[in-house]
């Protein structure tokens, strides 16, 4: 039985680390773009950092940043995998000579057909897996759903699957797309930045029965 890999993005606070890697949870994720109500600046991140285990990776989300800004999160947080979530070109992604994950807007213009999307998806080949979320004006953290048919099965890397996905609907998504991993935010918060311990060990909860009637 295969079994789906669980990300909890944008994590701010100590128990919060702590109800996530309680839970079971594969990745967590810091994001590193001020716009965001989510977001850390390097100090924060690495002291949050400090806190997690071994065998649970820490993901740097990246919104269009300078490779300045990037190579300080690298040095002060020493991420276990990069994610490039606004415009960045392949070698933009390739040049840190990290492992990345590629989102995906699902919607944006260019992306609104499943053709158009695997386009898209194709120059990133050397990413170690492409992450869809839905097409907002910001870049993740929308809590909005969008057209899991639009992904179809033609994808050669794995695909970690995002966007309003919370504890109510994550079995359901796991069951179209069978992703190879899925990625929350919003859906196991309070408010941006704040989690729930309880809704995040529902959503692993649901995902663990999910995967058990594959």
């Amino acid at each position: 039985m295969s079994r789906t890999r669980i990300k909890i993005c944008g994590l701010t606070r100590e128990q919060d680390i702590a109800a996530a890697v309680s839970a079971g949870v594969d990745a967590i994720g810091f994001v590193f773009y001020p716009p965001s109500r989510r977001a850390l600046a390097p100090a924060r991140a690495a002291e949050l950092r400090r806190l997690v285990p071994p065998f649970v990776d820490v993901v740097a989300l990246f919104v269009n940043a300078s490779e300045a800004e990037v190579r300080e999160v690298l040095e002060t947080v020493q991420p276990d995998l990069l994610q490039f979530h606004g415009d960045e070109a392949p070698e933009e992604c390739e040049r840190y000579g990290r492992r990345y994950l590629r989102a995906f807007r699902v919607g944006a213009p260019g992306m609104e057909t499943s053709p158009a999307l695997l386009k898209s998806c194709e120059r990133y080949g050397s990413a170690a897996g492409w992450l869809f979320d839905s097409h907002s004006e910001g870049y993740g953290g929308s809590g909005r759903v969008f057209d899991w048919s639009l992904l179809g099965s033609e994808s050669v890397r794995p695909v970690v699957l995002s966007g309003g996905l919370h504890a109510g609907n994550v079995a359901a998504a796991i069951e179209a797309v069978r992703p190879f991993a899925v990625d929350v935010s919003s859906g196991v918060e309070l408010s941006p930045g704040i989690k729930c311990a309880d809704k995040i060990a529902q959503f692993v909860a649901q995902v663990k029965r999910a995967d058990g009637c594959r």
